[in-house]
């Protein structure tokens, strides 16, 4: 804390413990100031951004361009530091026993944190592309997937409850994908379907019946 020794103020002494709690909760990311509102000079300061200092002007001129937010809470407002910095900002009229203001305490989030993780999370969510079907095509095992996966679908039911006829479907629309023209694709199959290999051979060779023209 930054502190003009030179007038002890009970004003400091009264509000130091507030103004203490507020900057160990958020620092080191904010920074509070504890304003003399009669002589527009700062009283103390918790966590500094800058190089002011206590007897320092405090500017409080920027808060007449407010309108308050709730009884004598202005904010939270922008303000932008020389290094390029985004602050939120909020301040308090501290009044006396006689109504009068006393002090203004004032709390500087630096927002870059949460700029930098809203960014890296707006990355995360941003859409992907399509993957090109010529991958696709490399990537067989995908292929099967991506065929079962659709056929399932497109029948409203998952496939341990597919039927004959329906396994007997979705083998003809891998067959016309050239998937089984690949050396073990049975056995994969055979995972995307939960069956048995020996299931999906029969059930091949039923297919295989089904289009013979004899």
């Amino acid at each position: 804390m930054e502190l003009d020794e030179s007038i002890p103020d009970p004003r400091v002494r009264l509000w130091s413990p507030v103004c203490q709690a507020v900057a160990l909760l958020l620092g080191p990311y904010a920074e509070v100031v504890l304003h003399d509102a009669g002589r527009d000079r700062v009283l103390a300061i918790w966590n500094p951004m800058t190089r002011r200092a206590a007897g320092d002007p405090s500017l409080l001129g920027e808060l007449d361009r407010l309108e308050p937010s709730a009884h004598d809470v202005y904010g939270p407002y922008e303000k932008l530091l020389a290094d390029g910095r985004r602050l939120s900002s909020v301040s308090a009229v501290l009044r006396g026993p006689d109504g009068e203001p006393s002090a203004v305490l004032c709390v500087n989030l630096d927002r870059t944190p949460l700029d930098r993780a809203a960014a890296l999370l707006a990355g995360f969510a941003a859409p992907t592309a399509p993957r090109p079907e010529a991958l696709f095509e490399q990537d067989w095992t995908e292929r099967v997937h991506q065929i079962v996966g659709g056929f399932v679908r497109t029948r409203g039911r998952p496939v341990e409850r597919l039927g004959r006829e329906d396994r007997l479907a979705v083998l003809a629309e891998l067959d016309r994908a050239g998937v089984f023209t690949v050396r073990r694709a049975v056995p994969v199959v055979a995972t995307a379907l939960g069956a048995s290999r020996s299931t999906v051979y029969a059930l091949l060779a039923e297919l295989k019946d089904r289009s013979d023209p004899r």
